[in-house]
């Protein structure tokens, strides 16, 4: 057994331990896989990774434990340990965990250059984890019944009145998504002046969670577009309600759970429907706040829904356009390479990006302004659009 690999063993038999201590079972187990999967790959990887970084492995892996160990005292770090902790973490172990099929191949005999790939791809992922590009979507209701669910293409307004919208959704405020960050991104959003800014959910992150004010202050600029900033619950947020309610209301966001309003616009009035986040009996619950809150007839009607999954719940005629957000755009993929598949789409029914269709009602999916969970984004970037909706 080499040093490296009594090493690696040790930095993840100490985050365990204190884990279990500070944080409880659940939280232990959740993190004993996670990083047990890696320190498995980065172990039997060992003398390839030397080759490629020298003694660099040794400084990235040490910082992965270092990262996954702060994690047991969770709270928003200053720039210095994100840039020479998190940063060299999240790069390493997203390539480290890409890698393994090729890691395979070269123990058959391809030759060490090939593991350039998975890493190159994870430092694109360091760069698509830290920035917002800004882009311009137009979605036309064109009426067409698309039958099931499936993806549907993007079409082109032709000049007329348009319904201009930007979409803000799983900022997750942590490592790569900074307050200050996330407030230039709420800048601008209220600089391009749109008629409605809708937020989908999931502000927050384990290390955010922690930090209170943190929400208000990001979100403040938005206070400039009050009367035209509506939002809906995601999955996270019920991890610290209380502080997501209160930043929205500080910010003058109007937040709908389960409920419906509407809002005059240039195209004329349009009516919001804004879905909490559940867990169970989603279809149910979907039939009653509609029940609750029919669509006017003639009424343009956006739906805000966190999770796209529930989408195929919703009763048939009842979105002219719902967004989303939730699967970070599938996070991993190769949409920067102009191609759709993703991580999502390879392995569930899921949508993922993108304009979806079933029947007459449309479904918008936002690649994410920040992400969570896989600890980069890799060929799938961040996305900060303005959607122009033209009724066809």
């Amino acid at each position: 057994m080499t040093h490296f690999t009594i090493a690696s063993l040790a930095g993840y038999l100490l985050v365990m331990l204190v884990t279990w201590r500070e944080r409880g079972r659940f939280f232990a187990m959740f993190s004993g896989v996670a990083l047990g999967i890696f320190t498995l790959v980065g172990a039997s990887m060992q003398e390839h990774l030397f080759v490629l970084f020298g003694h660099a492995r040794d400084y990235m892996m040490g910082m992965v434990y270092l990262h996954f160990l702060l994690m047991v005292w969770p709270r928003l770090r200053p720039w210095a340990v994100r840039w020479l902790v998190s940063y060299p973490a999240s790069f390493f172990v997203a390539g480290t965990l890409l890698g393994w099929p090729v890691a395979i191949a070269v123990g058959f005999g391809l030759s060490d250059r090939w593991l350039l790939l998975p890493y190159g791809f994870a430092l694109l992922g360091v760069i698509e984890s830290m920035y917002t590009p800004e882009t311009v979507r137009d979605v036309v209701l064109d009426g067409m019944d698309a039958g099931t669910l499936r993806r549907y293409p993007l079409g082109k307004t032709n000049g007329g009145p348009c319904l201009q919208i930007v979409q803000i959704t799983d900022p997750h405020i942590g490592p790569f998504m900074t307050i200050a960050r996330l407030r230039r991104i709420c800048e601008r959003a209220v600089a391009r002046n749109p008629d409605l800014i809708c937020l989908t959910g999931d502000f927050l992150t384990i290390e955010s969670n922690r930090a209170p004010r943190a929400l208000d202050e990001a979100l403040a600029p938005l206070a400039a577009a009050r009367g035209k900033v509506f939002a809906c619950l995601g999955n996270h947020d019920h991890e610290a309600l209380h502080a997501v309610k209160r930043a929205l209301a500080s910010a003058g966001v109007t937040l709908l759970v389960d409920e419906a309003t509407q809002v005059e616009t240039p195209i004329g009035r349009v009516q919001i429907l804004g879905f909490d986040f559940h867990f169970k009996d989603r279809e149910q619950r979907m039939l009653e706040v509609c029940a609750k809150y029919p669509r006017p007839e003639g009424m343009l009607r956006i739906a805000l829904l966190h999770d796209p999954g529930a989408f195929k719940r919703m009763p048939e005629g009842e979105g002219d356009l719902v967004l989303a957000g939730h699967t970070h755009g599938g996070q991993v993929g190769l949409v920067s390479f102009g191609l759709p598949w993703t991580f999502v789409s390879l392995v569930t029914s899921l949508p993922d990006h993108g304009l979806w269709a079933r029947g007459k009602d449309r479904l918008y999916v936002h690649r994410g302004t920040g992400h969570y969970g896989f600890p980069l984004r890799v060929g799938v970037p961040a996305e900060q659009s303005l959607i122009r909706v033209q009724r066809g």
